[in-house]
This record gives C-alpha cells, sequence and structure tokens, in this order.
C-alpha cells in the first residue's frame, strides 16, 4: 500500500468513525496507519534535512 493509499484509507476511517464508529479491528487498522504515516513524515523530515548544508 503506497503513501496515497494509506492516507485515503486514513480519511476513510475517519469520516466513518465520525458518521457512525469504528469496530475494534478497524480503530486497531487506524492507529497503524497513522503510526506509519507519522513515521514516513519523519523519514523524509529527516531525509532533507541531512541534505542541508550551511556556508557561512
Amino acid at each position: 500500500m503506497n503513501i496515497e493509499e494509506k492516507i485515503k484509507r486514513i480519511n476513510e476511517l475517519y469520516h466513518k468513525s465520525q458518521a457512525e464508529g469504528l469496530t475494534e479491528a478497524e480503530k486497531e487498522e487506524q492507529a497503524r496507519l497513522r503510526a506509519e504515516y507519522v513515521a514516513n513524515v519523519r523519514a523524509n523530515l529527516k531525509s532533507q534535512l541531512d541534505n542541508i548544508s550551511i556556508i557561512d
């Protein structure tokens, strides 16, 4: 599952939770997907920061 699909699924689960609530399995899936998304964002930010050169 690529990042766009994960974001789409996170949003689907969020909207479902607001409308009717989630099952325990869906809550676990939502937490796992959110954790994967945050890890991906952190890795991308770290990669960008690692490639920055400060010139004095």
